[in-house]
C-alpha cells in the first residue's frame, strides 16, 4: 500500500509546486504592471546648435513614418502573436542589420520630420540593444531634435515557453529637421482586464516647433494605437481622444500633423486592392468616416499606378499570399495641403511594415 500511496504523494506535491508557481508568476506581473503618467514631460534632445530655424508657411516637406518592429522581422520572419512561430529577434547581429537598414531606407526618403514606432531600448526581444542610439547614431546630421515615448514596459512573459518574450521596453521617437521647443507624452485609453497586459501602454506624443513667419506652431503628433484587442472599438475611442486635441490645436491657429501606425485598415478595402484574404483582425477594421471631425483629414498613402501596402501579417514569411493592409498614414488639419502620400516599397526586407511619408505645404 506504501508503494502505492508514496507516488501519489509525490504528484500531488509537483502539481501543488506547479500551481504555486503560476499563481506566484500572475501575482509578478499584475503587481508590476503600471502606466506611465498622463502629460508627461518628454525630453528634447538636440544636434549641435538648434538655437536657430523655424517652419515656414509656402514651403514644401517631406514627413515620413515607420513602424520598425523592434529590429526582428526580416521578411522571412512570423511572430508567435500573429499566428507565427518566432518570439524574439533572431541574433543581436539580425537586430543591428534591420534597424541599420530601416534607417538607410529613411535617409533615401529624405524626410524633414520623422515617426517611428516600436523602437526598443531595453529588451529580451532584442537582445538588450538600445535602438534608439543606433537610430540617432545612423541619422546623425540630418535633424536638429528628437523625443522618445515610452509606450511598452513589459514584465517577464514567460511566452512561448521555449523562447519567452520576456521583458521589454520600447517606445515612439520623433525627429525634427527643426528645433523642437517642447514636447508631451499623452496617456490614450486601452482596455482593462487581462487584455491591457499584452497591449502597450498607448500614448501619443506632441511636439512644438515655432513658425518662421507668422504667429502660431506646427504640432506633430507621434502614434501607436492598439492592435491586440478584445473588439476594436478602443482603438476609435483613441482617435476620439487624437481628433480632439488636434481639432483645438487647429482652431487656435496652429498646423497640426499625426503620422504612425493606426491599426486600421485606412483604405476601407485593403484586401480587395491588394488581392489577398484573411480573418477579420480586430486591428484591420476600417476607421468610420463620421468619426473623422470637420477640419481634420484621414491620409492613406496609395498610388494607383503602383499600389504597395504599408504592413503585412506576420503569421508566416513574406510571399504574395500574405495578408497585406494599409495601416501606416497622417492625419491633417485643413490648414495643410497635402502635394503626394505614398507608401515606400521595401518588400519588407527590414521590419513588417513598409514606411510611408507625405509631401506637404503650410498653407
Amino acid at each position: 500500500m506504501k508503494k502505492i500511496k508514496l507516488p501519489w504523494k509525490i504528484l500531488l506535491g509537483v502539481m501543488a509546486l506547479l500551481l504555486a508557481a503560476v499563481l506566484g508568476y500572475l501575482i509578478y506581473v499584475f503587481a508590476a504592471y503600471y502606466r506611465v503618467e498622463d502629460n508627461q514631460t518628454l525630453t528634447v534632445e538636440t544636434a549641435g546648435d538648434s538655437a536657430g530655424g523655424a517652419v515656414s508657411a509656402g514651403e514644401l516637406y517631406r514627413a515620413a513614418s515607420y513602424n520598425i518592429g523592434f529590429g526582428a522581422y526580416s521578411n522571412d520572419y512570423s511572430f508567435f502573436m500573429d499566428g507565427g512561430k518566432e518570439s524574439r529577434a533572431r541574433s543581436p547581429e539580425a537586430v543591428r542589420e534591420n534597424v541599420t537598414g530601416a534607417m538607410e531606407t529613411v535617409k533615401a526618403i529624405a524626410p524633414n520630420f520623422l515617426f517611428l514606432q516600436e523602437v526598443d531600448v531595453d529588451g529580451t526581444r532584442s537582445y538588450h540593444i538600445n535602438e534608439l542610439d543606433l537610430v540617432s547614431a545612423a541619422l546623425e546630421g540630418l535633424f536638429q531634435s528628437w523625443t522618445f515615448a515610452q509606450n511598452y514596459d513589459s514584465p517577464y512573459l514567460f511566452w512561448p515557453l521555449l523562447e519567452p518574450h520576456g521583458a521589454n521596453r520600447a517606445g515612439q521617437a520623433t525627429y525634427a529637421a527643426f528645433p523642437i521647443t517642447s514636447a508631451v507624452r499623452r496617456q490614450l485609453p486601452i482596455e482593462d482586464g487581462f487584455m491591457k497586459l499584452v497591449d502597450c501602454d498607448r500614448c501619443y506624443s506632441v511636439q512644438r516647433i515655432p513658425m518662421a513667419d507668422r504667429e502660431g506652431e506646427l504640432v506633430l503628433y507621434n502614434l501607436h494605437l492598439s492592435a491586440y484587442t478584445s473588439d476594436g472599438v478602443i482603438a476609435e475611442e483613441q482617435l476620439e481622444m487624437l481628433f480632439a486635441n488636434m481639432l483645438s490645436e487647429y482652431e487656435q491657429g496652429n498646423y497640426t500633423i499625426a503620422g504612425g501606425d493606426f491599426n486600421k485598415d485606412l483604405l476601407g478595402n485593403s484586401s480587395e486592392i491588394f488581392g489577398v484574404s484573411g480573418p477579420a483582425y480586430t486591428w484591420a477594421q476600417p476607421i468610420p468616416a463620421s468619426l473623422v471631425p470637420e477640419g481634420l483629414s484621414m491620409i492613406a498613402p496609395f498610388d494607383e499606378e503602383n499600389p504597395a501596402a504599408s504592413c503585412r501579417n506576420a503569421d508566416r514569411p513574406y510571399g504574395p499570399d500574405n495578408y497585406r493592409v494599409t495601416v501606416d498614414g497622417f492625419i491633417v488639419s485643413a490648414n495643410v495641403e497635402v502635394r503626394k502620400a505614398r507608401v515606400w516599397e521595401t518588400g519588407f526586407r527590414w521590419s513588417d511594415h513598409n514606411p510611408v511619408y507625405i509631401d506637404f505645404i503650410l498653407q
